[in-house]
C-alpha cells in the first residue's frame, strides 16, 4: 500500500478594485489555501460618478494594467473584486443671500497694482477736455480717457491748478498713474487701469482715496467713513454698506454718488432642511449656520434622509443633487435618500450690482456635502460589466471602511486593535478593528472635492484648476525675477530669471513649477483660506466620524488611528489631523500599505485579503477566523 501525497492547493489570481470619487485602484495577488502574494498595483482615474455602471471603463483600465506590470495574460484571471461604492456629490448653499443694486452710490474698486500719490481727494467729476471751463477754488476730480498721453495729462492738470482749479484728484484709463504723478507740482491721488472710465457719471460729487506703498485705504472701506464724505443720513449708510464691504482691503478706490436713483435690497431666501432620523423628523435653517446644522444631524442619527424647502436656496441644491443621481444611475429621485451632510461655514465673494468694475462683497454662505446611497444594483451592473468584458468572475467583495482596516494592518508597526480614516475626494471613512475580530465603520459626506469648492468660493478664484493647485502645493511670493520667498519664510535664488507672468504675484511652487495664483490679496491670506479649508473638512471630518466607530464613542479609547487614501499624501493635512488626536493619546500616522504603497491601495489590498479569508499582519487566530467566517 503506498501513501500519496495530498494535493497542492493551486493559487487563482484575483484582483481588487477600489472605486473612489477620483481615483480607482487595483491590487493584483496569487491566493491559495489562505494565503496572499502580492504580485503588483495600478492606479487610474475613475470614470464617471462613483457608485454607477460609468465606472466600468476606468476599472477595465486598471485592471488591465496591473496586468501588465506582473505580465500575466487576462485568461488567467480568476477573480475581481470591488469595492461597494457609494457617490458623494457636494454643493454650495447661501446662507445670507443680499443682490444689493447700487445705483446712488456708483463704485469703482478696481485697485490697479501701480496707483499714484496718495490720501483722498473728494470733488465734482470733470472730463479733461472739460477742464478749461472749470471755475476757480472748484475741487473737482478729473476723469481721463482712453488715449491720452500722460505727458498731456500732467500739463494739462498743472495748468489748470495756476489757474486756481482745485484739482483733486484723477481718474485714468490707462496705467500711467506713476508717470503722472512724478509730474505734477502738486501731488493727488490718482487711480489708473478703469476700463470702464467711459461710464464714470461726470458732474457728480466722487471721492478717490489711495493708501500708501504697504497700506489699504481707511475712509471709503468703512460705513461711517462714506456717510462722513458723502454726508449721509442713517438709512443711506446702512443702504450702501455694501459698498464699503467690497473695497475693504484695497489700496486704491474711487466712489462716485448720483443724486437720482435708489438702492434696493432683494433677499433670496436659504431655505431649511428637513433632517430625517432615529424615528423623527427636525426642521433647521440652513442661516442658523454650519454648527446648528451639525448638531441637528447629531440628534437624528443615523440619518435615513435630507430634504430641502422647495424655492429655496438649499431646496435647489439638494434638488440638483437628487437629479444628478437619476441622471447616472436611472434611479427615480423618489428612491434616493441623502445619508449624510457635512456642513461649514464659509464666506463667498457676492457680486455688488451698480459697480464699474465688477466689485464683490464677501457674504456668508453654508457649504453643503451631501452623500447619496444608492441601490446595489448600480454596483452590480458594474460588476456584470466587467466580467462580461474581461470574461471572468467579478464579485462586490465589501464595503470601504470594513476592507480598508485590513489593508492598513500590511502597515510595518501596526496591529489589531487599530482605526483607519480613509481620506479621499468626496467622502471620509473611519473604521475600527477590535481584537474579536469585529469592524465597525462608517461613512460620512465630504472630503478632497469640497475642500477644492471652498478654496474657490472663498478666493473668488472662478478656477478649479487654480483651487486644486492651492489645494495640493506650497505657496510663495515671487519678490524679484531671481528669488522667491515661501510661505515658511525662507527665501530661494534662481540663476535664470523667472518668468515674467508670476512677478510680483503669489504662486503655488508645483513638481512642474511655479504657477500663478489669480488673486490680489497677500500669501497669509491664501495660506489662511487654505488651511482653514482643510481643517474644517478634514479635521472636523476624521473626529466625527472616529467617534462614530470608537468604544463608547471615546476618542481616548482609540489606540493607534492610519491615515488612508489620496488626501493622506497632502503636504499638511497629516499633520493637521495628527494635531487634534493628539490630545487624546492617539497614535496616528500615514499608512504605508505592504510596505511600499504609501497611504493608497488599502481598500483594493484589503478585498483580496478578505477574499482570501485571512487577515494580514500580526492578529491572533481568533481574529483570523472571525475575518474568515465574514
Amino acid at each position: 500500500m503506498s501513501l500519496v501525497d495530498p494535493p497542492v492547493a493551486a493559487l487563482a489570481l484575483v484582483i481588487g478594485v477600489d472605486i473612489g470619487n477620483s481615483t480607482t485602484e487595483a491590487c493584483i495577488a496569487d491566493v491559495g489555501d489562505g494565503e496572499v502574494g502580492r504580485l503588483a498595483s495600478s492606479l487610474t482615474r475613475t470614470t464617471g460618478v462613483k457608485g454607477t455602471p460609468d465606472n466600468t471603463t476606468g476599472a477595465v483600465t486598471a485592471v488591465r494594467r496591473a496586468l501588465e506590470a506582473t505580465g500575466r495574460p487576462a485568461g488567467d484571471l480568476a477573480t475581481v473584486l470591488l469595492n461597494e461604492a457609494t457617490p458623494v456629490i457636494s454643493g454650495l448653499a447661501m446662507e445670507t443671500i443680499t443682490e444689493t443694486i447700487i445705483t446712488e452710490s456708483t463704485m469703482i474698486g478696481h485697485n490697479p497694482d501701480t496707483p499714484g500719490g496718495d490720501g483722498l481727494g473728494v470733488g465734482m467729476t470733470v472730463s479733461l477736455d472739460d477742464l478749461t471751463t472749470v471755475e476757480e477754488e472748484v475741487p473737482v476730480v478729473v476723469v481721463v480717457g482712453a488715449g491720452a498721453d500722460f505727458d498731456d495729462v500732467a500739463h494739462a492738470l498743472n495748468t489748470a491748478g495756476e489757474r486756481g482749479v482745485d484739482v483733486v484728484a484723477a481718474v485714468l484709463h490707462g496705467d500711467d498713474a506713476v508717470l503722472v504723478v512724478n509730474r505734477l507740482t502738486r501731488r493727488i491721488p490718482v487711480v489708473d487701469e478703469v476700463s470702464a472710465v467711459d461710464r464714470v457719471p461726470l458732474g457728480m460729487l466722487a471721492a478717490v482715496e489711495v493708501a500708501a506703498p504697504g497700506r489699504t485705504i481707511r475712509t471709503l472701506s468703512d460705513s461711517y467713513g462714506l456717510a462722513s464724505t458723502f454726508d449721509l443720513d442713517a438709512e443711506q449708510t446702512r443702504q450702501v454698506s455694501p459698498v464699503a464691504r467690497a473695497l475693504s482691503g484695497n489700496r486704491s478706490a474711487v466712489v462716485v454718488r448720483t443724486p437720482a436713483g435708489d438702492v434696493t435690497d432683494r433677499r433670496i431666501p436659504v431655505g431649511t432642511l428637513t433632517l430625517s432620523g432615529a424615528g423623527r423628523s427636525l426642521d433647521v435653517g440652513v442661516d442658523e449656520g454650519a454648527d446648528a446644522i451639525m448638531e441637528a444631524i447629531g440628534r437624528v442619527a443615523p440619518l435615513d434622509d435630507v430634504h430641502g424647502e422647495a424655492g429655496t436656496h438649499v431646496g435647489g441644491m439638494l434638488a440638483k443633487v437628487r437629479d444628478t443621481m437619476t441622471d447616472v444611475t436611472g434611479q427615480p429621485a423618489s428612491e434616493i435618500r441623502i445619508r449624510d451632510v457635512l456642513a461649514v461655514d464659509t464666506l463667498v465673494p457676492a457680486v455688488v450690482r451698480g459697480g464699474l468694475a465688477g466689485e464683490v462683497s464677501r457674504e456668508n454662505a453654508v457649504a453643503l456635502a451631501a452623500m447619496v446611497r444608492t441601490s446595489r444594483s448600480r454596483m452590480q451592473a458594474v460588476a456584470d460589466a466587467l466580467s462580461d468584458e474581461l470574461g471572468c468572475e467579478t464579485i462586490i467583495g465589501g464595503v470601504e471602511g470594513e476592507v480598508a482596516v485590513r489593508g492598513a494592518l500590511t502597515t510595518p508597526g501596526t496591529s489589531v486593535p487599530i482605526a483607519i480614516i480613509d481620506m479621499g475626494g468626496g467622502s471620509t471613512d473611519a473604521a475600527l478593528l477590535d481584537r474579536d475580530g469585529t469592524v465597525s465603520a462608517v461613512h460620512v459626506a465630504g472630503a478632497g472635492e469640497l475642500v477644492t469648492k471652498l478654496i474657490d468660493s472663498e478666493l473668488g478664484l472662478e478656477d478649479r484648476d487654480a483651487a486644486e493647485s492651492v489645494k495640493r502645493h506650497p505657496l510663495a511670493k515671487v519678490e524679484s525675477f531671481f528669488h522667491i520667498r515661501h510661505e515658511d519664510g525662507t527665501v530661494q535664488f534662481f540663476s535664470d530669471p523667472l518668468p515674467p507672468h508670476v512677478f510680483a504675484k503669489v504662486v503655488t511652487v508645483t513638481p512642474e513649477g511655479l504657477a500663478a495664483v489669480p488673486v490680489r490679496g497677500p500669501l497669509e491670506e491664501v495660506r489662511r483660506v487654505r488651511r482653514e479649508a482643510k481643517r474644517r473638512v478634514f479635521v472636523v471630518n476624521a473626529l466625527r466620524a472616529l467617534a462614530q466607530v470608537a468604544p463608547q464613542g471615546s476618542l481616548r479609547l482609540l489606540g493607534s488611528v492610519v491615515l488612508l487614501g489620496g488626501s493622506a499624501l497632502d503636504f499638511e493635512i497629516p499633520g493637521m489631523v495628527a494635531d487634534a488626536l493628539a490630545p487624546y493619546g492617539v497614535v496616528c500616522g500615514i499608512g504605508n500599505v505592504h510596505g511600499t504603497e504609501g497611504p493608497r491601495n488599502a481598500v483594493a489590498a484589503g478585498l483580496v485579503d478578505a477574499h482570501a479569508g485571512m487577515v494580514a499582519g500580526p492578529a491572533p487566530e481568533k481574529l483570523q477566523r472571525r475575518a474568515a467566517a465574514s
